[in-house]
């Protein structure tokens, strides 16, 4: 195992197709920030995606150690590794897979990582199961455990289900980290494309309550007239 692991990581440096400095760009990493220490290699995801289908069949202790690496790019390898094998997984392994993720969820800590893997993982796996399990994650004091409950219910909205997008969009109106109002906008969007009439509906009744960011994400394919008529409401 330590020898495959080894000739993975070998692999994962020597297919740099950026720099750190380039790649950390798209996160915050100042003093005090969400990703101030997140450590990069400097690849890119598709070159990451490559390497993860040819290891697709990595067993889950390899995984969980890269998960637990303090490179940003070895932990999303690992995660994009666990959803490639859930996706063709029986029932009994998906459930291993959910309880693995669960176990580890503290390693799922930038915004890369949750929205490569909530919605395929969490969201696919409560599809028909109890959801309780988003509502305590969305309460959570950890930024990242709060974004998981929220993109995994993009699962949902591609079954035409908005239950629990709106009602966890709801419960984190008052959230203080812009991250939040950037996730929780955007998977709002995703119910308008499904259903305008959806997002309408909880825009009426929340618009003056939500942040703007969150806002300006959630109306962002609406047609001119009616963008400008919700942000009149701000």
């Amino acid at each position: 195992m330590h020898n495959l692991q080894e000739k993975i990581q070998n692999i994962l440096q020597e297919s740099t197709d950026s720099t750190p400095e380039l790649v950390s760009k798209f996160f915050k990493t100042g003093a005090g920030e969400y990703a101030e220490f997140d450590k990069f290699l400097g690849i890119k995801t598709p070159a990451l995606r490559k390497i993860a289908k040819k290891y697709q069949d990595l067993p889950l202790p390899a995984i969980e150690y890269f998960l637990h690496s303090k490179f940003n790019e070895e932990r999303l390898f690992a995660l994009i590794v666990l959803v490639m094998q859930y996706k063709k997984a029986d029932a009994d392994t998906r459930e291993n897979i959910f309880q693995f993720y669960l176990k580890n969820i503290r390693c799922i800590n930038n915004w890369n990582l949750v929205d490569n893997s909530a919605h395929h993982i969490v969201g696919a796996h409560l599809w028909d199961r109890d959801r309780a399990i988003l509502l305590k994650l969305a309460s959570s004091k950890n930024l990242w455990e709060r974004r998981i409950s929220i993109v995994a219910t993009w699962h949902f909205i591609k079954q035409q289900d908005f239950e629990y997008t709106t009602h966890i969009s709801k419960l984190l109106l008052d959230d203080g980290e812009d991250l939040m109002h950037k996730a929780c906008g955007w998977v709002l969007r995703e119910v308008g494309k499904q259903n305008q009439k959806s997002l309408i509906d909880f825009l009426d009744l929340y618009v003056n309550l939500m942040p703007r960011t969150m806002l300006r994400y959630a109306i962002e394919k609406f047609s001119d007239p009616l963008r400008k008529q919700y942000l009149l409401c701000k």
